[in-house]
Parts: structure tokens; C-alpha cells; sequence
């Protein structure tokens, strides 16, 4: 854990972050380029709110990328997390407000192949990316780190849930399943944000933790 790294290796790990964070931006902003183009001619409240949690993840990738520009990144660890958990909340009211003007609108959501893709590249990018994030800070001691790696493991489920939906409403007619969709992914968003502001970042990937440690006894 932190306490025992040697600043040599800590400088690994902090250029490791950086590489991270700049992946990650790259990457959501074109996601949400196209999840919300996609969801905008689709009329989809979920694949646009799929598309700005890609822009929230932006801002608290961003958040990261400037707390480990400083000096000491360790003294801003509480500012960026409370920055991460605002960008939640900020998600979870638009998306919760799009689902129920859609359900109550009743607009006919239209099929979306590139929306499906969008969510299924997602759901094969996102969780090595995750992982390999929450790893480095745990590493570090970072709960930043952490909390931005929650972000990506947030996108995780969006996507599984976004795809659900559109695949009901391609396959089936189901119109209503979009806007369900989109406030399952809301209830998410709350819920980690909540875990943010309080710097209560558990570890999502426990069972890898556990594999990680078997490993290190029998070595």
C-alpha cells in the first residue's frame, strides 16, 4: 500500500494514472459524441444519458489528471473525489428528469444499431480499464484514483443496462424499456456518487482482490 512505496515506484505509478486518465478522455469523448447523436436520432433517454455519463467521466478523468499535476496530489484528494461524486448526482437528476418526461411523452423510441454497438464496445473496453485503474489506486492509496475508477466501473453497468434496453425495444417494440433503462442507471449514479461524497470507495472488483492475495500467499 502507500505507506511502504518508494518514491521511485510511486513516480511509476503516478505516471501510470496520467496515462490512465488521458486513455480515458480520449475515449469518452468519442463515446459520447456517438451515444448522444445515436440517442438523439433514436429518441433514446437512456443512450443519451449513457452518452453524458461519458462526459462526466471526462470531467472527473479530468479532475484526476489535475490532482496529479500537483506537487503533492495527496493533499487534494478530497476536493477531486467530492468533484466525482457532484458529476453523479448531476447525471442521475438529468437522466432520472429525460426517463420520466419519455414514459410520461410516450415517444416511440426508435432502433439503434449504432447505439447498441456503442454499448457493446463498452462493455468490452470498460472493465480491463477499470480494474486496471482501482489497482493502481489502491496501490497508491488513492481514493481519487479509485472513485474515478468507479466512474468506469458506473459505465460498466450503463452500458449492460443501456444495451438491455434497446435491444427490448429493437427485438420486442418495448418502448417503455429505454426509459427504465435510463432510470436504473440514474438509481446507479446515486448511489456511487453518495459513496464519493463520503469517501466510502470500496473495492468493486473484491473477488480479483481476493485471487490477487491467493496469489501473493502462495508465492
Amino acid at each position: 500500500m502507500s505507506q511502504t512505496i518508494t518514491p521511485e515506484r510511486r513516480a511509476v505509478l503516478h505516471r501510470r494514472v496520467r496515462l490512465i486518465v488521458g486513455f480515458t478522455i480520449t475515449y469518452n469523448v468519442l463515446e459520447g459524441i456517438i451515444a448522444i447523436s445515436a440517442g438523439v436520432a433514436a429518441s433514446s433517454a437512456a443512450l443519451i444519458g449513457f452518452g453524458l455519463d461519458s462526459f462526466i467521466e471526462v470531467l472527473s478523468a479530468v479532475a484526476v489528471a489535475w490532482q496529479f499535476t500537483r506537487k503533492n496530489p495527496e493533499r487534494w484528494e478530497k476536493p477531486t473525489v467530492r468533484a466525482i461524486g457532484i458529476a453523479f448526482f448531476a447525471l442521475a437528476a438529468y437522466v432520472t428528469v429525460d426517463a420520466i418526461l419519455s414514459l410520461t411523452g410516450v415517444e416511440p423510441v426508435e432502433h439503434s444499431p449504432l447505439g447498441i454497438g456503442i454499448a457493446v464496445a463498452s462493455l468490452v473496453i470498460m472493465p480491463t480499464l477499470a480494474w486496471f485503474q482501482f489497482r493502481t489506486g489502491r496501490e497508491l492509496g488513492s481514493k481519487s484514483v479509485q472513485a474515478d475508477a468507479k466512474q468506469l466501473l458506473l459505465c460498466i453497468y450503463l452500458s449492460g443496462t443501456v444495451l438491455i434496453g434497446l435491444l427490448l425495444n429493437s427485438l420486442f417494440g418495448w418502448t417503455w424499456a429505454d426509459s427504465v433503462a435510463a432510470l436504473v442507471v440514474a438509481a446507479l449514479a446515486v448511489r456511487e456518487g453518495i459513496e464519493a461524497w463520503r469517501g466510502d470507495v470500496e473495492s468493486p472488483f473484491e473477488l480479483f482482490e481476493e485471487m490477487d492475495e491467493e496469489h501473493e500467499e502462495v508465492k
